[in-house]
């Protein structure tokens, strides 16, 4: 077959694709859908988990540089 007529199939599909992609957008966007419990409990959840991670991660940086101050003089060169 003829590559041209594989392009213009292709074009054709991408093309009634999107139609339909729009035309599904279109219809959520009139529905007016709002989040539905579960993901706005999800989203608290990743929330709260990366307040957690956050306040660690803060408190880990904060206990390498004590341990590095320490370190540091305890290999100091004794005179």
């Amino acid at each position: 077959m003829n590559h041209y007529l594989y392009s213009l199939l292709a074009l054709d599909i991408a093309r009634q694709r999107s139609r339909e992609a729009e035309q599904h957008w279109l219809e959520s966007a009139l529905i007016g859908t709002a989040p539905s419990r579960a993901s706005r409990l999800r989203r608290v959840a990743a929330q709260l988990l990366a307040s957690v991670s956050r306040g660690s991660a803060s408190i880990v940086r904060r206990l390498d540089s004590c341990v590095a101050d320490d370190l540091g003089r305890a290999l100091a060169p004794a005179e």
